[in-house]
């Protein structure tokens, strides 16, 4: 989903994150992010399954336009499919 808020957020977020919902009311902005899922390189020779989403976290960024900024966060749960050993991505 492409809003234009994208140009707003850290560089790079948009590479490990997709904005999947935008909230606007009168005193604030609510983004939605989502973890986007593994690619091939980052797996490598592992195959890894998606299990869901940890609770959402708030970040409250910069205001916009008088307006506070809210980016509510999702990570995906990863679980390694042979092992059933848990995985998380790292972040460059």
């Amino acid at each position: 989903m492409k809003t234009g808020y994208e140009l707003l957020l850290p560089q790079g977020l948009t590479d490990y994150f997709d904005v999947i919902e935008v909230e606007e009311y009168a005193t604030r902005v609510i983004l939605h992010l989502d973890e986007k899922v593994l690619s091939e390189s980052e797996m490598g020779d592992s195959a890894y399954l998606s299990k869901g989403f940890y609770p959402a976290i708030d970040i409250h960024d910069f205001p916009v336009r008088d307006r506070s900024l809210t980016l509510r966060v999702r990570r995906r749960r990863w679980q390694e499919k042979g092992t059933g050993k848990r995985y998380m991505r790292e972040w460059e």
